[in-house]
């Protein structure tokens, strides 16, 4: 099977890889008949979970079986090369849909382009595909300038972002909603800009964008970065007022904020009440709990987090197993640290280059200087599982 399955509590991932198995099982009945927009699904799925390589392979037998691609199919494939950050890749897919006939890229092959370019902070390449629209008559939509906006709001490039949203507005034929609303809310909070940030907000639904859960999750955390927690619970408190129920979002929002600033009391208070409203703890809020009692040096309450994950059905994945690597290593015990790795793998959640850091940070401040090097070593070699098992077999 060329497909790859990366069994780190992915769901996306897993999904993806069953559905193509069954699609696999389903080309090999008499009575199956290719359709171009079942590939195109396939292809954009792929995509999603960073599989380039996969959708290539794919969008092949696709025409080995006969089809003719669509917009969607061809459209799939770019989405599937630019969230890899193979931005070369996915600007020479759309110049092959201009040789195709019927398959000339429209507004949605552009939106996913430029919506991949602003990702990566490649604004330059937003330039040329913008004139590159405006030369075949392919008008901004609201996604197209909602993409912008956000990614010169995430690099920082708060001028630029203000001016795209002025080029919104001028255009007439789109017009600003609850996703520039977040846009704005989420860059000037996390720059701490919050005088900004509220500005935004009031500006917004004076233009009459009300906002959603995300706007409110996004003033939660910037809030609380920002040490004004009496804000912080305004908003919930004003959410409850208006019938915005916190989800699990909320809830861990809260408990990063409380955990990061090692308010430990409040943290415990809100981990609890999310309980007591029937809420299950995701691995988000685990990793935060754990990172914050490693912080403050009560290595028995992460063994009491473990016990909460023991008799719970939450999916473990890579990052909650790095926090508790760093926590114990952190604590010297190099015993227990080892013993999660192991659990770990059996688990299927593959290390990452964090997870050895932890590791490397943990031996060296144990003075086992030649076990950290022969970590490193591998972690630069190992490009698979034989490389894994040397690991536990020359350090553990």
């Amino acid at each position: 099977m060329i497909w790859g399955f990366y069994a780190g509590g992915n769901l996306i991932l897993s999904t993806t890889h069953f559905l193509l198995q069954i699609f696999a099982l389903l080309r090999k009945q008499y009575w199956y008949e290719p359709r171009c927009q079942t590939y195109a699904k396939l292809l954009m799925m792929l995509g999603k979970c960073r599989q380039p390589e996969e959708a290539s392979h794919l969008f092949e037998i696709m025409f080995s079986e006969g089809l003719k691609p669509t917009v969607d199919a061809y459209t799939a494939l770019v989405s599937a090369y630019g969230q890899s950050g193979l931005l070369d890749q996915a600007f020479s897919i759309v110049e092959d849909m201009k040789s195709v006939v019927d398959c000339e890229p429209d507004i949605y092959t552009y939106s996913i382009l430029v919506s991949c370019c602003a990702r990566f902070r490649r604004f330059d390449l937003i330039e040329h595909v913008l004139v590159e629209m405006s030369f075949l008559g392919i008008q901004c939509n609201s996604v197209t300038y909602n993409s912008i906006i956000d990614g010169y709001g995430k690099a920082g490039m708060f001028e630029k972002m203000d001016n795209t949203l002025n080029d919104m507005i001028e255009n007439g034929n789109c017009h600003p909603d609850v996703f520039t609303l977040n846009s704005f809310v989420g860059a000037y909070g996390k720059d701490g800009q919050i005088d900004k940030m509220e500005k935004c907000y009031d500006e917004f639904q004076l233009m009459g964008i009300k906002p959603d859960l995300t706007t409110f999750n996004l003033m939660i955390k910037s809030y609380g970065k920002a040490g004004m927690y009496k804000k912080m619970k305004s908003v919930m408190d004003f959410m409850e007022s208006r019938f915005f129920a916190p989800t699990i979002v909320t809830y861990n929002t809260v408990i990063e904020v409380f955990g990061k600033a090692g308010e430990i009391e409040k943290m415990d208070q809100h981990f609890l009440k999310m309980k007591h409203l029937g809420m299950k703890p995701n691995s988000i809020t685990y990793c935060s709990l754990v990172s914050a009692y490693s912080k403050v040096g009560r290595i028995d309450k992460v063994e009491s987090i473990m016990r909460h994950v023991d008799n719970s059905d939450v999916v473990l994945d890579t990052p909650f197993f790095n926090c508790l690597i760093s926590a114990y290593g952190q604590a010297g015990d190099l015993k227990r640290m080892s013993e999660l790795f192991m659990v770990m793998r059996e688990r299927k959640c593959e290390p990452d280059s964090i997870t050895f850091a932890c590791m490397i940070q943990a031996y060296n401040a144990q003075g086992m200087t030649e076990a950290a090097q022969k970590l490193e070593n591998i972690m630069i070699s190992a490009k698979n599982n034989l490389g894994m098992l040397q690991f536990v077999l020359l350090v553990l």
